[in-house]
């Protein structure tokens, strides 16, 4: 599995950015994507309300590295949340700039809390290839999305994942710390099963996280637990090299 190595602005601009789903070192920066989206219409008194096809569909073709799957929802995305969440996907399985390109400072005062979360990443991404004085402007962008974000909803399941992906790659200087980022973990796995919304993010892949988080704060006995459970399930090709070749 190839290792890719993310230009890092850590120190410059608090947040990190993210590569592919593989083996990144510290004090490199990460954001993994597989935020694992979803954008579900309320549940309908009389039945429930179908999910949306766009985020099961982009969970499972970044699952399996699909890229050319992933491009034709994105030609084919009706709505801005849809067209973010296919370019937060798209990006760190193709490093294909043309999907950082455009992107908003900002978004509307209407706009969910998913939506920042996710140009929040996209930001992220965009940090890792610019100058170092670049890299602060969109680490800060990046950093401030993300705020408005957790401002919104600071259970969103993928504001919990990036939260928490931000807290394990960031210097404690910058306000890093493994151990709220394991809480935000453990949060979101909670979460995934209490809200309308719980396939925003995969069951799965909130357990990889939480059992890297366990790792990086010293529980080896609970680390070790929790990675027997996944390595006894049939996760897709991103999750099992995630789980074989760790940050770190």
């Amino acid at each position: 599995m190839t290792r890719v190595a993310v230009a890092g602005f850590l120190h410059e601009a608090c947040l990190h950015a993210p590569s592919r789903f593989c083996s990144l070192r510290r004090p490199m920066l990460l954001l993994l994507l597989a935020p694992l989206l979803a954008l579900l219409p309320p549940s309908a008194a009389a039945a429930p309300a179908s999910p949306s096809p766009v985020p099961d569909s982009t969970q499972s073709y970044y699952a399996r590295k699909d890229a050319a799957a992933l491009r034709r929802l994105l030609r084919n995305a009706d709505t801005r949340a849809e067209r973010l969440l296919c370019r937060y996907r798209l990006y760190p399985l193709t490093e294909d700039e043309r999907y950082l390109n455009d992107l908003p400072e900002t978004l509307d005062p209407d706009a969910s809390a998913r939506e920042l979360a996710l140009l929040s990443g996209l930001w992220g991404y965009r940090a890792a290839h610019a100058s170092v004085f670049g890299a602060m402007q969109a680490g800060r962008r990046s950093m401030q999305l993300l705020e408005k974000a957790r401002e919104k909803d600071a259970d969103d399941p993928f504001v919990l994942l990036i939260g928490g992906q931000s807290l394990l790659f960031r210097p404690a200087l910058a306000g890093g710390s493994d151990e709220t980022a394991l809480a935000r973990f453990r949060r979101l796995r909670r979460v995934l099963g209490s809200r309308p919304d719980a396939d925003a993010v995969a069951a799965s892949e909130a357990a990889l996280w939480t059992w890297y988080a366990l790792r990086e704060t010293d529980r080896p006995d609970a680390a070790n637990a929790l990675r027997r459970k996944l390595a006894e399930r049939d996760l897709p090709p991103l999750y099992r090299e995630f789980l074989k070749h760790p940050p770190g």
